[in-house]
């Protein structure tokens, strides 16, 4: 955990939710620095939401404590909601006004001053790349400018902090690499802290750190790079004239056990570019391919849950349009 103190833009000690028998999140200790692009890796049911909600004033803890920008969620409540901006899995836009209109309805829920809203408005049009839309109704727009207007709004009174529910949900690839392009801007240019949740794997990956939970857990958190160190070695996959005569000698040759697949055979080794060339000179059986993939977030997933992602039903195993609900 990030060492808690004056840098740290939320807080969380032993935060419980549970609904009768039920804990949607059992005793979760965390601290997110300022300025932190910090990412919550789970499946549907995991309890990423009900820890959102919780954050955001919209759920009270059954125990434990938390703090965002420095208010209590449950005695300053007004405080936190001031100071955060908030993006909903599902849209919340009013799609018969326009672009602008449903901005300068946020600016007046906020008691924003109308010139420095009018200022903030331009801005943030020109930062998602909005502004030729201005005037547009929201119905209008497509899937991934109405996500970016989303987010503008969410900033639009200055939060120091930027919850973001499944930010790219139901995005194809290609905006939602754009989505992301504007999200790392925030925390480097604004200062913003962002706090999201996915079960979006190559998501996960622009965070500075993610914290894996499963069951209402919290199971581990670190950076991507750190948390796929764990696993230690790359993922090789060839296809050869004779896979269960490959499988042999690799067991005697190599000391491996290779895995059988619909592709081939799979197994793990350290540094598995480097081993591949070996591979190929030693091994008698006719090598079709090879390929060596470095360990990934669903590795790590597997590693502490004994499960891919993929098996809890997250759409990454159908879809590449992004997560569904």
């Amino acid at each position: 955990m990030t060492p808690s103190g004056a840098g740290a833009a939320i807080e969380a000690e032993g935060l419980r939710k549970a609904y009768g028998q039920v804990e949607a999140v059992a005793g979760l200790d965390l601290a997110v620095s300022a300025g932190e692009i910090f990412g919550f890796l789970g499946p549907n049911g995991a309890g990423k939401s009900t820890t959102i909600n919780m954050l955001c004033t919209l759920l009270r803890p059954t125990s434990g404590r938390a703090a965002v920008a420095g208010h209590d969620i449950v005695r300053d409540a007004d405080e936190v909601r001031r100071g955060i901006g908030l993006v909903f899995q599902e849209t919340t836009l009013d799609r018969e006004l326009t672009v602008t209109e449903n901005l300068r309805f946020q600016a007046d829920l906020f008691d924003v001053p109308r010139r420095r809203a009018e200022d903030r408005i331009g801005h943030l049009l020109e930062l998602m790349d909005l502004a030729d839309r201005r005037d547009a109704a929201v119905r209008t727009l497509s899937g991934g400018m109405q996500r970016r207007l989303e987010i503008a709004r969410g900033l639009l009174h200055s939060p120091r902090v930027l919850f973001l529910d499944e930010p790219t949900t139901g995005l194809d690839p290609q905006t939602r690499g754009v989505i992301w392009e504007y999200l790392r801007r925030l925390p480097r240019e604004h200062g913003v802290t962002i706090f999201l949740t996915t079960h979006h794997l190559a998501e996960a990956e622009h965070c500075g750190r993610v914290a894996i939970m499963d069951g209402g857990k919290l199971l581990v958190e670190e950076s991507p790079a750190l948390l796929k160190a764990v696993i230690a070695s790359d993922l090789v996959e060839i296809r050869t004239g004779d896979d269960r005569a490959a499988a042999r000698a690799l067991r005697t040759r190599f000391g491996i056990e290779a895995a059988a697949s619909a592709e081939g055979l799979r197994f793990r080794v350290a540094e598995g570019a480097a081993f591949i060339p070996r591979l190929c000179s030693e091994l008698t059986v006719p090598i079709h391919s090879v390929t060596a993939t470095p360990p990934t977030l669903d590795d790590v997933f597997l590693h502490y849950t004994g499960r891919t992602i993929r098996d809890t039903g997250g759409p990454d195993a159908t879809s590449t349009a992004g997560p569904r609900r």
